[in-house]
């Protein structure tokens, strides 16, 4: 590659420019040529790219090669205005709550941890929240669309006190505070079976390897866990995680065999 630059400038520089230009990982992996891996690796600055690659990445995203590898690099220089909206096929798969796939998909949760007095509102938010994040990175589809905020005690799902709210005010949960090892804990009780007919049977294996993998641990463990995974790692203090970041996971938090696809 004629260029100084390092191959994680780069793989920053092209990782900025696909997200201005609205392709997940998937979409311009295919159009250029590589593999999903390939491109993760890319981005991250772990392989480089070949200049068949690399001019075939520049048609894609409709850039200067020059202006690209310019050591004074502005992405403002570069022009990448969005595709047309009518090319839906192309565009990032936006996160959107689904509201009812959420509460069935949390009573679900629920009524499998029933009996486990460790499953408070700290296992029930990261059990969500592993549910979600490794659907994504093993389908590249949301399972509930949650926004999850990066917060002292690890991520935390977006709205979840108002559903929670809306399904004890509903008959469908109840809320009790009790004592686990000392501390105080608050605790939801299902009052009613989940209608998984909302669910696929691959959403449904996801959320059953997650609560199979972590529902047993303490508070203290899973938030700790939690904190070394890519997406939390990758996030700032206060802002909401992107579900992309499921991508850079490494053993053992990777949910999908990046070295089968090869």
């Amino acid at each position: 590659m004629p260029s100084r630059l390092t191959s994680k400038e780069i793989g920053q520089r092209i990782a900025n420019l696909r997200k201005r230009r609205g392709y997940s990982q998937e979409q311009l992996s295919r159009l250029v040529g590589i593999s999903r891996p390939s491109m993760v690796q890319v981005e991250a600055g772990n392989r480089k790219i070949s200049i068949e690659e690399f001019m075939r990445l520049a048609e894609v995203l409709s850039f200067s090669m020059d202006r690209f590898l310019a050591q004074a690099y502005d992405e403002e220089m570069v022009d990448v205005s969005p595709r047309k909206s009518t090319d839906v096929s192309m565009r990032i798969s936006v996160p959107k709550l689904q509201v009812h796939k959420f509460k069935e998909i949390l009573m679900y949760i629920l009524e499998k941890t029933a009996g486990k007095p460790n499953v408070g509102e700290t296992v029930l938010y990261k059990l969500l929240y592993f549910s979600d994040f490794d659907y994504y990175e093993q389908y590249e589809q949301h399972l509930t669309g949650a926004a999850y905020r990066k917060l002292p005690y690890g991520p935390v799902p977006q709205k979840l006190d108002s559903i929670l709210d809306a399904m004890i005010k509903d008959g469908g949960l109840q809320r009790i505070s009790t004592e686990y090892h000392g501390f105080p804990q608050k605790r939801y009780i299902p009052l009613r079976k989940a209608d998984i007919s909302v669910l696929s049977a691959s959403e449904l294996a996801v959320i059953e390897r997650v609560i199979q993998q972590y529902s047993d641990w303490s508070a203290r463990k899973i938030s700790e866990y939690s904190h070394k995974d890519m997406p939390w790692k990758a996030s700032e203090d206060g802002e909401i995680i992107d579900y992309e970041l499921a991508f850079y996971r490494e053993a053992p938090f990777s949910a999908r065999r990046y070295d089968d696809e090869e």
